[in-house]
């Protein structure tokens, strides 16, 4: 049994012609790889390029932090790796919230041009 979005989705696509019909294919939900891979695509390519490139040292510089955490004895060291290693986590974590908000947002988009398409198709 169809739910209701998708006896939505046949209902615009056999109000549709079929070069908006292809659009509108276009459009569908995508999985979580697709909405990775939209990332890369359009004006913010490089802005998203910059942050995996820069998300990947300071991934780089946690495990290093965590290595010498982990092989130090004395306990200003300790605090001085651990702080390290805490902040390369946070700045990592913020830059994977930022990456969530742009696919949020891309999905959004891709929503608001749905409706878009049919509010143009009724008139």
């Amino acid at each position: 049994m169809k739910d209701r979005n998708e006896e939505i989705d046949e209902m615009i696509r056999t109000a549709l012609s079929k070069e908006e019909a292809v659009f509108y294919d276009n459009l569908k939900e995508q999985n979580l790889l697709e909405m990775v891979g939209g990332l890369f695509t359009g004006k913010l390519r490089w802005l998203n390029i910059i942050n995996i490139l820069i998300t990947s040292i300071f991934v780089g510089v946690a495990i290093y932090c965590l290595v010498n955490f982990l092989r130090v004895e004395n306990t200003n060291e300790l605090i001085r790796w651990g702080t390290g290693l805490m902040a390369c986590m946070m700045a990592t974590s913020m830059l994977k919230l930022w990456n969530w908000n742009q696919m949020n947002k891309n999905a959004l988009l891709r929503e608001i041009k749905r409706l878009q398409l049919l509010i143009a198709k009724k008139h």
